[in-house]
């Protein structure tokens, strides 16, 4: 095998992958490698669409900024990191238009922000509602300036080398190829993105499969607050592509079968701008109750932008229009969009502290895969794309500082063999009877059916039995084609590998919390319990399946109060 050497590798080239990569090359021309599935601007984050979040008005501040942050976390964030999150937002924004990003501007030249749910103040830039995709380029091209960073484009992380609680570098299969190879690095900084891709009904990605979060998990990182999903309250039906926020920002209402604007009922005061998880809730009582229109696939609530006019909605809306049309079969300026609740967001991940820093040394996290505990038990809109920024500049400058302090450390040459027999013979070469399309759709009906956006502990139990029993029926897969180059059967296999493990994790964890608050809501505890649940959940990993233990959450500025909207 293969054995190549790096100071510094990045997994994953998203918004935060490629803003860690930037930071890291600037320090002394160290040699940065970043590694990907799938080409850059591939990467799930050109999906990102309605804005990014930053202070940058008279009338908004820091503080407001944080609180609202803190309110919409349920006040499980952690406010030490939201306090630096929102004081280094606006750094970013700037960073990123001297660096070329087509910002939408006001009339006199400012870049312009829209309102976003739970934020007080209109404070998301955005670029049209193709943010991230623009954001993306930029990034992109601004990595590509630096002669010091390499980058490995559809190679696929098997797993993390690991000596003596010290990260020692990864194994890493080029898909091209199919050879695996062993990479030595000082630091390794995961960016790998969220998880929904355990669920059927998303506005993931179908590359998306949370790759990082099990990785690290399996070498000695605990995964924390995983029982935190976000539903983002508008994915289009039927195929459960994300209809931004920025929609409801610009001025669309959400209408039930009787043509109610029946937020009234749910957020009095901030309507269709309240919280995700309050909408998402919303939504799906009015389905439950019999409020919701009936089509061909199922029940839905109408997002209606009929009234912004065409030439509003071709101006601030031009991708939302194209999708509806294109993958929904209905034009926005005629009649309203389709939608229901769809998987969306991991608050939960690698767990991180301040400085992105893992408990294995030399490991750092940053964006969806990482859990910093920035966005507690429910994100606001917009802060995703700014935590990438953020926290990935700041992970790509930890790194390059730990690199720069010590020396290459030999490869664990055990689990290099290991890593290489249990990918080519106990997966590729698996000659059992289960398919792993089988095996994945039934995982993701299990979720989408017992660990949606209402939970019972009878459910919970029944979907971990039911994963468990999958995770048994994976010993089983074959792959049909047992070649090894660009096997894509292969990387399915792999990736839903993976996705047993998140799921396993993320239902255990909500199973465990025993009250509701933010995402996570069970109708069996129905309030939010501050007394024994202000606390997060740390998952490890063990043979016998995930072990949790509980940490506290830092309180600075804001004790928890009542959440309205």
């Amino acid at each position: 095998m293969e054995t190549l050497s790096h100071d510094i590798i990045i997994i994953g080239a998203g918004i935060a992958g490629l803003r860690a990569a930037i930071a890291a090359a600037q320090f002394n021309k160290i040699d940065v490698a970043v590694v990907s599935k799938v080409y850059p601007v591939r990467s799930h984050s050109v999906c990102a669409q309605g804005g990014t979040g930053a202070v940058l008005r008279d009338g908004d501040s820091f503080d407001l900024h944080a609180w609202d942050t803190v309110k919409g976390s349920d006040f499980l964030a952690d406010q030490d990191v939201v306090e630096l999150f929102v004081r280094r937002a606006p750094q970013e924004i700037v960073a990123l238009d001297h660096w070329g990003c087509p910002w939408s501007r006001t009339e006199d030249g400012k870049i312009n922000q829209r309102r976003f749910g739970g934020h007080s103040f209109p404070r998301a830039c955005f670029a049209a509602d193709m943010t991230g995709f623009h954001e993306m380029h930029v990034l992109d091209g601004k990595a590509k300036t630096f002669d010091n960073v390499k980058f490995y484009d559809e190679w696929f992380v098997v797993s993390l080398l690991v000596k003596d609680k010290t990260v020692a570098g990864l194994t890493a299969i080029d898909i091209k190829t199919g050879e695996m190879c062993a990479l030595r690095a000082k630091a390794v900084v995961m960016a790998t993105g969220g998880h929904e891709r355990i669920y059927g009904f998303t506005t993931f990605s179908h590359t998306a499969t949370g790759d990082g979060m099990t990785i690290a998990y399996r070498v000695g990182a605990q995964l924390k607050d995983m029982e935190f999903i976000q539903f983002h309250p508008t994915g289009l039906v039927p195929p459960g592509v994300l209809i931004t926020e920025g929609a409801r920002g610009e001025g669309g209402y959400l209408l039930n079968s009787k043509g109610e604007r029946f937020m009234k009922r749910y957020a009095p005061e901030r309507m269709e701008l309240a919280p995700r998880d309050i909408i998402a809730r919303a939504e799906m009582t009015e389905i439950l109750e019999g409020r919701g229109l009936e089509g061909p696939y199922g029940h839905y609530i109408a997002l209606d932008i009929r009234h912004l006019g065409e030439e509003k909605i071709n101006e601030r809306l031009p991708l939302i229009r194209d999708v509806a049309i294109k993958l929904g079969g209905i034009d926005p300026v005629k009649e309203p969009i389709p939608i229901r609740p769809a998987a969306h967001y991991s608050m939960g991940g690698i767990h991180a502290n301040i400085k992105t820093e893992t408990p294995i040394s030399g490991l750092y996290a940053v964006g969806e895969c990482s859990c910093m505990s920035l966005h507690g038990a429910n994100r606001l809109g917009t802060n995703s794309t700014s935590d990438c920024l953020v926290f990935g500049a700041i992970g790509g400058e930890e790194a390059a500082k730990h690199a720069m302090s010590k020396s290459l450390i030999e490869l664990p040459n055990d689990q290099v063999l290991s890593s290489e027999k249990r990918v080519f013979d106990e997966i590729l070469g698996s000659e059992g009877d289960e398919r792993v399309a089988t095996i994945r759709d039934e995982m993701r009906a299990i979720m989408n059916d017992k660990v949606w956006i209402f939970r019972t502990g009878d459910g919970l139990m029944s979907a971990l039995k039911g994963v468990k029993e999958l995770r048994e029926r994976f010993g089983k897969i074959t792959v049909d084609d047992k070649s090894r180059q660009f096997n894509t059967g292969l990387i399915g296999a792999l990736q839903l590998d993976f996705t047993l493990d998140l799921a396993e994790v993320t239902i255990t964890s909500a199973l465990a919390r025993t009250e509701s608050r933010g995402a996570h809501s069970r109708r069996d505890y129905t309030k939010r319990d501050d007394e024994n649940w202000l606390k997060h959940t740390l998952a490890y990993c063990t043979k016998e399946g995930p072990r949790l233990e509980y940490a506290p959450v830092t309180i600075a500025k804001w004790p928890p109060t009542a959440r309205t909207y």
